[in-house]
């Protein structure tokens, strides 16, 4: 049975696990991320690779990196939250441990788990839809992850849903992520706060009766109550995320939607609304096969499954 090591790499855990061909994870190591130190990274990466390697015998690695990362699978064009734009982590990573070593860009190596032994197994045409601090995405067409001429495809939280909207830290404005995330959650909490604060005093009560303070997690809680002000934040969402995926699928023709990330933790709140608005949204809908979106159950060990299993077919 052929093993391989995956690495799930983030701004405060970095996360690594044997996985076999079947996407099962023997074991796991976890430690914290030195996110502002590069080489404090690679030194950490390479630490949890070496002590795994020490009871298994897994010859290739995957790391899932959060970023822009190259079609050469090996460099951080430009990274997110982390200090290693422009490093080819495959290279450093390889140097620390003497294995072959693969790079993916986290969302993709998440949605290829999804696609390969989560909720989408067994379709070919999928598109996996990340839901965290940010927005991300991985595109499977006939069995293949899409990675695009220069290893960027997929990116689709930055889509434009409204044209001059809030400002994106990639620098343009109105992109998906900046309607649909978790971040964005809280913003709908916080406008409701500044502008109808009796309304949302629930919301603002669960953020320490702070409205600067509101976040994602402060709205789930209020919702989770059936509070009025808290389900119209997460109707917003849903709208907007809708029509995105509406959009996607209009070039993109998947069988099956899957939602992963911390934000699906909502279950129903969220999806109720965001199937709403992609049905009345979606091109062509009475002529075509349904599309279903269903949220992942690949779990928290989705994006080390699916590096491992990247680097393991490269």
């Amino acid at each position: 049975m052929a093993l391989s090591i995956g690495v799930d790499v983030g701004g405060t855990k970095i996360a690594a696990g044997v996985v076999d061909e079947d996407g099962a994870v023997l074991a796991t190591l976890h430690r914290r991320s030195p996110a502002t130190a590069r080489n404090a990274i690679f030194t950490t990466i390479a630490d949890v690779v070496n002590e795994l390697a020490v009871h298994y015998d897994a010859p290739t690695i995957g790391v899932g990196a959060a970023g822009f990362t190259s079609s050469d699978r090996n460099t951080m064009v430009h990274g997110t939250n982390l200090d290693w734009t422009g490093a080819r982590i495959a290279d450093e990573v390889a140097e620390r441990t003497g294995k072959r070593v693969v790079v993916e860009n986290d969302a993709n190596a998440a949605g290829w788990a999804e696609a390969r032994f989560g909720a989408a197994a067994g379709k070919a045409n999928v598109l996996v839809i990340t839901l965290g601090t940010g927005v991300g995405g991985a595109v499977i067409i006939d069995g293949r992850l899409v990675r695009g001429a220069a290893g960027f495809a997929a990116e689709v939280g930055h889509i434009t849903i409204v044209p001059d909207g809030r400002p994106c830290g990639c620098g343009l404005r109105g992109c998906l992520e900046r309607y649909c995330s978790g971040t964005a959650l809280g913003v709908n909490g916080w406008e409701l706060a500044t502008f109808r604060p009796d309304y949302a005093a629930r919301i603002i009560e669960l953020s320490g009766g702070d409205a600067n303070r509101i976040s994602g997690k402060a709205v789930t809680a209020a919702a989770r109550e059936d509070d009025p002000a808290a389900l119209e934040c997460y109707a917003r969402l849903g709208d907007a995320l809708g029509i995105g995926l509406a959009d996607l699928c209009a070039v993109l023709d998947p069988e099956v939607i899957v939602l992963a990330g911390g934000l699906t933790e909502a279950g129903d709140i969220l999806l109720t609304p965001v199937r709403k608005s992609f049905t009345q949204h979606l091109t062509a809908r009475i002529h075509r096969p349904a599309i279903p979106v269903i949220i992942s159950s690949a779990g928290q060990e989705a994006g080390l499954i699916g590096a491992a299993d990247l680097a393991r077919q490269d």
